[in-house]
């Protein structure tokens, strides 16, 4: 088993992410990343609270350079659930095509991620030879969801609630293998299962650089979880979700290839790649989880 693992643009004084790559690269298949500030299904990369850093964009390429080096697959998430009053302008296709013609020439691109239809669509008209997938975040877990976008998506990453349905596995592989298209899977959410509140939250952080510059209420979060979970009582979901141990990524090698690991927020994602590298954790599981 191979994974796809989440970029992170290093700040000052943390370990470089390429060289946490490096040290396994035998066993990752992809690096997928953000561009820059572009709205994505997390906080911007290279800004925050009118913070900029400058050099965001040469280190970004710099680094996905030395993973394309190393044989790493590179994968441009373009995941945010909404774009405001862009969501389906000429202007966001033209730059969306814009920055994966960039990519190709500056380091290659092999992939891009999407929730967003017209953006498959964009690339898929002009960048053929661009594998576009479908993000988690569209909660596709039927052979009917992924028969009513079959022309926009090469692949898919099913929906997360399904991970531990190995029947719906099957059948989503069956259906993946007889139509030309790949499954792909997320290993390691800590979100909760089927949330109610998950389109809510993936909006917000869409305009996560808006909403960082707003007076919001202080005294709660936007997620779920942190409210839901303070109830004892309700820890027994935790074990309910979507998550997969370490130790049973091999219960998966027959429907797929490569796992995808959540590793762009997380504060050790060395940690992570390491565990399910290893097939193997000792420690507190939910340590492993993004979000954690």
């Amino acid at each position: 088993m191979k994974f796809s693992v989440g970029y992170q643009l290093p700040e000052e004084g943390e370990e470089p992410f390429v060289e946490i790559v490096r040290d396994v690269r035998d066993h990752i298949a992809e690096a997928y990343f953000p561009w820059l500030d572009m709205p994505s299904g997390r906080s911007p990369m290279t800004s925050q609270d009118g913070m900029v850093d400058w050099e965001g964009q040469r280190k970004l390429e710099a680094d996905l350079q030395a993973l394309r080096e190393m044989g790493v697959k590179l994968n441009l998430l373009l995941n945010a659930s909404c774009y405001g009053r862009l969501g389906f302008s000429r202007q966001l296709a033209n730059f969306v095509c814009s920055v994966v013609a960039h990519l190709q020439d500056t380091v290659g691109l092999d992939a891009v991620t999407t929730m967003s239809p017209m953006i498959a669509s964009a690339v898929k008209q002009h960048f053929p030879k661009v594998d576009v997938r479908a993000s988690v975040n569209m909660r596709l877990g039927t052979v009917k969801a992924f028969e009513y976008v079959r022309d926009l998506f090469d692949s898919f990453t099913m929906q997360r609630e399904f991970n531990r349905d190995l029947e719906r596995v099957r059948e989503l592989k069956a259906w993946c293998d007889a139509h030309g298209k790949r499954l792909h899977l997320l290993a390691n959410s800590g979100c909760l299962n089927f949330c109610a509140v998950q389109t809510f939250h993936d909006n917000l952080v869409s305009h996560e650089a808006e909403v960082s510059s707003t007076i919001n209420i202080a005294e709660r979060s936007p997620a779920l979880c942190w409210a839901f979970y303070r109830h004892r009582e309700n820890w027994v979901s935790f074990l309910q979700n979507s998550w997969v141990r370490p130790e049973d990524v091999r219960r998966y090698e027959p429907y797929f290839s490569v796992l995808k690991l959540a590793t762009r927020m997380h504060a050790n994602p060395r940690m992570v790649i390491e565990a399910y590298v290893r097939g193997q954790y000792s420690g507190n599981l939910p340590n492993l989880l993004e979000p954690g």
